[in-house]
């Protein structure tokens, strides 16, 4: 395995600045921020328009590169070229931290193998700041980002989720949360839950209730701007006897792994969460 050690300034090529932006109140644009977009020598933006208006904002001249999805695979060799002569670059997605829903993720794998160094600054996070003030329980919590569109994948995916002790947190579009709810009520149950709109906006919203509360809501009150969904946990104290007793430890273990857990972290999970033997989820997993 190789071990990276990363210092700013430790060669002669330029620093790749992940750089948070606001995700509504531009007050919420941190003094780093600002003054990091100034000193770099280019913003790789993934709307140059959208970002065009926050540079005009904090009186920002810097020249803007388009990065987004659709150009990632052409623009990458094009950024580490420059990282490379010396320049530092900033990565702004359209709202919030990057990486998490733009192609900045591969930017930075993609640096960090050359030996680029990767400066995060720390700033607005839409799932964090909704969380915190849902009123579930913050911690243990998992973030998906953007649901399966389609229904049927929409079930199976809840369906691989609805053992899980975290906060799940969840994007989704104000013209689907209707039916994404319903879905969720079909697989779930009437799990408490909190629809968040417009967050750091003028229209700052939170509905709490359970799922189906908030489905005869958005009945009578049409949804509009940007919404999270924050979903409570299986609440394990009513999985009776019967249900433990039909419980897939291999299957629970395969689903975290799946998001992203390593297996000897998975196993000890599902062994705690469903009090069962770490051995026996072991073995059940591997196939002694």
């Amino acid at each position: 395995m190789k071990v990276q050690k990363s210092f700013k300034g430790q060669t002669d090529y330029g620093t790749l600045y992940l750089v948070p932006t606001p995700i509504g109140n531009l007050q919420d644009m941190t003094f780093r921020a600002v003054e990091t977009l100034k000193a770099v020598d280019f913003i790789c933006a993934e709307d140059t328009r959208n970002t065009g208006l926050l540079l005009k904002h904090f009186d920002i001249t810097v020249k803007q590169i388009s990065f987004h999805e659709h150009n990632a695979y052409e623009k990458i060799p094009e950024l580490l070229e420059l990282l490379k002569s010396g320049k530092n670059l900033a990565q702004v997605s359209d709202a919030g931290m990057p990486s998490i829903s733009d192609p900045g993720h591969d930017l930075v794998k993609a640096a960090i193998a050359e030996d680029i160094t990767v400066v995060a600054l720390p700033g607005a996070s839409a799932g964090i700041t909704a969380l915190i003030a849902s009123g579930l329980a913050p911690q243990p919590h998992i973030f998906y980002g953007f649901l399966p569109r389609k229904s049927g994948q929409q079930k199976d995916f809840f369906e691989s989720k609805k053992a899980y002790p975290e906060t799940q947190i969840f994007y989704e579009s104000p013209y689907r949360v209707s039916d994404t709810l319903e879905n969720m009520l079909a697989v779930y149950g009437d799990r408490q839950v909190v629809l968040v709109r417009e967050l750091t906006k003028l229209y700052e919203e939170y509905q709490r209730g359970s799922i189906s509360e908030l489905l005869e809501y958005i009945a009578e009150n049409p949804l509009k701007g940007e919404c999270l969904l924050i979903v409570s946990a299986q609440d394990q104290a009513v999985l009776t006897e019967a249900a433990a007793e039909d419980l897939n430890p291999a299957e629970l273990v395969s689903s975290l792994v799946e998001a992203g857990e390593k297996p000897n972290q998975a196993i000890k999970k599902v062994a705690k969460t469903y009090g069962l033997n770490r051995q026996e989820v072991y073995n059940a997993y591997h196939g002694i």
